[in-house]
């Protein structure tokens, strides 16, 4: 199941509120590159029928079916990557650049 922290959740609806796009999902995609790593698009979109819908800490997250493989066991997060510097990022087991977190 794909899921949103709560950090990513409260920059996802303060961007919205930012840009207008209050009401409009968050739409998700994926693409698996040839060296294993996945590229992630995200944008505020209307849902469609065929999409797959799911509500995530608050946030209403919509995908193409055939992108739920790539995205069932992500989780976006948004986070200080250095000093003052915040961006999305997806923890996800299926890319190959993946690592999972360590105790410290």
């Amino acid at each position: 199941m794909f899921k949103v922290t709560a950090s990513a959740a409260d920059q996802v609806h303060q961007a919205a509120r930012q840009g207008g796009t209050e009401g409009l999902s968050l739409r998700l995609a994926a693409q698996q590159n040839p060296d294993g790593s996945i590229d992630y698009r995200m944008g505020f979109d209307d849902a469609t029928e065929d999409d797959i819908r799911m509500n995530c800490d608050g946030v209403d997250v919509v995908m193409a079916p055939e992108y739920v493989p790539l995205l069932d066991d992500a989780t976006m997060d948004f986070v200080e990557i250095e000093p003052g510097q915040f961006h999305f990022i997806f923890i996800n087991p299926k890319d190959a650049n993946y690592s999972p977190p360590t105790a410290g």
